[in-house]
């Protein structure tokens, strides 16, 4: 791999949270809920936060910094499933809030809401998981190759990889989705605020 495409990926993975807000505050501003829609998509944008809770949970803190590290190659829980269970979680919530937000837009402001929202959080994991998998590759070598040929990296499988590795810890996700559960928050506040005034 070039160096200039890895520093590229390692910006983006430093500064994920911020281009990942972009395509929340483009809903705030511009969407327009309605009572079917925030029905429809709220449920969505919640499933995909429990998901990213199951993942943090065995992953922990780790995950939260500028730099990629891992102190064990995690295969248990949702990663027997996925191998980026918090980017699917994110997609779903990312989803649910696309839906939820875009309920009175017209037809044509919807779908370019809903596919911007979704293309924006495609291009920065396009961009991320080659990076993360990479050092894990690295500090992990065949375990991790092990891994990737049981395992696949976007769409869940049905069964989970046996055996897998890692602990069940909810006590850190506390600590690691602070900044999340505030995201979530602001995100449902601007929704609840879109929907009075609509």
């Amino acid at each position: 791999m070039s160096e200039p495409v890895d520093d590229v990926r390692a910006f983006v993975f430093k500064n994920r949270g911020a281009l990942l807000a972009l395509p929340a505050v483009g809903l705030a501003a511009f969407g327009k809920p309605s009572a079917l829609s925030v029905t429809l998509g709220l449920p969505i944008a919640i499933a995909g936060e429990l998901v990213r809770c199951w993942a943090v949970g065995y992953s922990g803190v780790s995950t939260r910094g500028d730099v990629v590290s891992a102190p064990e190659l995690v295969t248990a829980g949702p990663y027997g499933y996925v191998r980026n269970p918090l980017y699917a979680g994110n997609f779903l919530t990312a989803l649910g809030f696309a839906v939820a937000f875009t309920g009175k837009n017209s037809s044509g402001v919807r779908a370019a809401l809903v596919a911007g929202s979704l293309a924006a959080m495609a291009g920065v994991y396009c961009a991320i998981v080659p990076h993360e998998e990479r050092f894990l590759h690295s500090q992990f070598g065949e375990e991790f190759e092990r891994y990737c040929e049981r395992v696949p990296p976007v769409v869940p499988q049905l069964e989970p990889m046996p055996n897998g590795a890692g602990t069940w810890r909810p006590a850190v996700i506390k600590d690691a989705e602070t900044k999340t559960f505030l995201t979530f928050g602001a995100m449902l506040a601007a929704l609840a605020l879109k929907a009075i005034k609509a």
